[in-house]
C-alpha cells in the first residue's frame, strides 16, 4: 500500500502533467488557427487559377502540355504526408494504414510489374514507411521538405516532382494526405497530381463561372504557363492542410491526455485523503487509549 509521501509525490507529478498537456493543447490550437488562416488565403488563388483554366478549356482551341500527357504506367510515385513530431495520437498510423490500401489498389489496377516509389514527407511518416517490405516498392524521404516547410521549399519540391515526371522517371504521381475539415474531423484523401486531367477543371463549380474571353497571346500559350501555377497551388494547399490536420490531431490527443490526468488526479487525491484520515484516526485512538491506561 502506498504511503502518504508516495501519494503526495504522485499527485504532484500528475498535476504537472496536467499543466503541461494543457499548455501543449493551447500551443497546438494557436498553430492550427494559423494554418486555417493560411488555407483561407490560399483558397481564392487556387479558385482563380481553376477558373482561368476552365475558361481556357471552354475556348475553341487545342491544348497540349507535357504535364497532361498520359502514359502507360511503368513507374509511379505516391507522396504521403505525415508529421515530424509525435504526441498527435493515431495521426500517422491512420495515414499509413490508408497508404497500404492505396498500394493494394494500385497493384490491383496496374499489376505487379510497375515500380512504385513512396515519397514520405515528415520524419515520423518516413520512419513508418521505411518498414515497408513489399516487392517493387521503394521508400525515400522527400528531398528538401518536411511538414513545416516554407513556400520556397514547397515550390522547389513541386518543381522536382514535375521534372521527374517530364524525364519519364514517374508516369503517375499521387498525393496521400489528411484533409482538414474541422478540429474534430479529418479524413485521409488520395488525389492525383500528375498527369493533370482535364476532368479537374470541368466540374460544375468551375465551368459555371466560365465566361467568354479574348486571350492574349493565345489560349494554348497561357494554358502551358498557368498549369504549373495550378500544381504549385495544389501542393501548397496540401502542405497547409497537413499542418492544420496535424495540430488538430495533437489538440485532441492533448485533450484526451488532460482529461485522463484530471481523472487520475481526482482518484489519487481521494486515496490520499482516505489514507490521511485513517492515519489521523489511528493517532487519535492511540492518544485516547493512552489516556485510558493512565
Amino acid at each position: 500500500m502506498a504511503t502518504l509521501r508516495e501519494l503526495k509525490g504522485r499527485i504532484g507529478s500528475v498535476a504537472s502533467s496536467e499543466k503541461i498537456t494543457g499548455a501543449m493543447k493551447m500551443i497546438s490550437s494557436a498553430k492550427m488557427h494559423r494554418a486555417e488562416g493560411d488555407l483561407r488565403r490560399l483558397l481564392p488563388f487556387r479558385q482563380q487559377i481553376e477558373n482561368i483554366i476552365g475558361n481556357l478549356l471552354s475556348a475553341d482551341a487545342e491544348f497540349s502540355s507535357p504535364l497532361t500527357a498520359e502514359r502507360d504506367v511503368k513507374s509511379a510515385a505516391i507522396v504521403v504526408f505525415g508529421s515530424d513530431d509525435g504526441l498527435c495520437g493515431a495521426y500517422n498510423i491512420n495515414i499509413f494504414k490508408d497508404l497500404l490500401g492505396v498500394i493494394a489498389n494500385f497493384r490491383q489496377k496496374y499489376g505487379t510489374s510497375p515500380r512504385l516509389t513512396v515519397i514520405a514527407v515528415g520524419r515520423k511518416m518516413f520512419k513508418a514507411c521505411s518498414k515497408l517490405r513489399l516487392p517493387g516498392v521503394t521508400v525515400e524521404a522527400a528531398p528538401g521538405v518536411d511538414s513545416k516547410s516554407t513556400g520556397a521549399e514547397v515550390k522547389a519540391f513541386t518543381l522536382g516532382l514535375e521534372q521527374r515526371f517530364l524525364d519519364g522517371e514517374f508516369d503517375k504521381v499521387d498525393l496521400l494526405y489528411m484533409n482538414f475539415q474541422s478540429v474534430s474531423r479529418q479524413r485521409v484523401k488520395c488525389d492525383p497530381l500528375l498527369p493533370v486531367s482535364a476532368d479537374t477543371f470541368t466540374t460544375e463549380g468551375v465551368t459555371a463561372l466560365c465566361r467568354p474571353y479574348i486571350f492574349e497571346p493565345d489560349a494554348a500559350t497561357i494554358f502551358v504557363s498557368v498549369l504549373p501555377m495550378f500544381l504549385l497551388a495544389v501542393m501548397q494547399e496540401i502542405f497547409t492542410e497537413n499542418r492544420a490536420s496535424e495540430q488538430a490531431a495533437r489538440i485532441m490527443a492533448m485533450q484526451s491526455a488532460n482529461d485522463n490526468a484530471k481523472k487520475l488526479l481526482d482518484q489519487l487525491r481521494l486515496e490520499y485523503n482516505k489514507l490521511r484520515q485513517a492515519a489521523i484516526t489511528t493517532e487519535l485512538l492511540d492518544i485516547v487509549g493512552g489516556q485510558i491506561r493512565d
